[in-house]
């Protein structure tokens, strides 16, 4: 094991979470088993660390329970390492992270529910295109537990929204000079208004934002949506996937964001960031129009 300076500090949670967590290879690695890289080989690939140091952090985790290590392989015993209960609960911590580096390290400072064209954050987003989703489970807005990629369709559009309420009095304090928040609504009846285009196409739709499932279903109705609508309060997705967020009322809100998705969990096409909401309805609509004609 490395050497380690224990704080002293018994009282202060910060100080003792640090001395799980303040070594920054340990938050990578939380970082990329998040994104699905379970195996000892791909992480050190992910992450170009020595094996001897990727060990090292790899047994902290474990002992400090955020890693599981379970064997995926008898000839010769091997092991994937995946997070517990406790290491989810440090997603939040990552995605806090990632939005202060957006803000303030990659960005000017401003709060923003969007990015510009040719800003590192956008680069990063459009890098998704060709990984794979990985499997997660978000509470639907009826209160079932759905995997964000359908099952039963060629492909899945995830439009990834800031918020959307029922009444106008429930949006967060200075919602509107948020550059990028506005439009939620407008996006989702769009969605719905040619719901049988995309399902004529082969496309399931689904809309997600980290709203709690009660302000979904409220919006849902008020809107009449025959679709369903993914709550991400727990940040999975956008941990898996490195979402941009942003933060207002004191609350992390997804970036607005469009991924369509293939059957085989790929996605293969990306929009970010989306300034015209009715515009990126039709150009997914189109894709998913493509990607099937280039199938069939």
């Amino acid at each position: 094991m490395p050497q380690r300076t224990r704080l002293d500090d018994d009282h202060c949670a910060i100080a003792q979470a640090l001395d799980v967590v303040g070594d920054w290879w340990t938050l990578l690695i939380v970082r990329d088993t998040a994104r699905g890289v379970h195996r000892f080989d791909e992480l050190q690939a992910e992450l170009g660390v020595s094996r001897k140091v990727l060990t090292e952090r790899l047994r902290l985790l474990v002992a400090a329970g955020v890693l599981t290590r379970t064997p995926y392989q008898d000839r010769p015993v091997r092991h994937e390492y995946r997070l517990t209960p406790r290491g989810r609960a440090l997603l939040p911590v990552l995605v806090a992270l990632q939005d202060w580096g957006d803000t303030w390290v990659l960005g000017e400072g401003e709060t923003m529910a969007t990015a510009t064209e040719t800003s590192l954050e956008a680069q990063r987003v459009h890098e998704l295109l060709g990984t794979r989703v990985p499997a997660v489970q978000l509470m639907g807005h009826e209160g079932e537990l759905c995997d964000p990629v359908a099952g039963d369709t060629p492909y899945t559009v995830l439009y990834c929204f800031p918020g959307a309420y029922a009444r106008q009095d429930a949006y967060p304090p200075g919602w509107a000079g948020i550059p990028g928040a506005r439009g939620c609504t407008l996006e989702s009846c769009s969605y719905r208004d040619q719901l049988a285009e995309f399902t004529a196409a082969g496309a399931t739709v689904h809309g997600v934002s980290s709203q709690r499932p009660d302000e979904q279903r409220a919006f849902a109705e008020k809107e009449d949506l025959r679709f369903p609508l993914l709550s991400d309060a727990d940040l999975a997705l956008t941990a898996a996937l490195r979402l941009p967020t942003f933060r207002a009322a004191g609350v992390s809100r997804m970036k607005r964001l469009t991924l369509v998705v293939d059957g085989d969990r790929v996605v293969r096409d990306v929009q970010y960031p989306v300034t015209d909401v009715v515009a990126s309805v039709g150009a997914a609509l189109a894709k998913v129009k493509s990607l099937t004609e280039e199938a069939g």
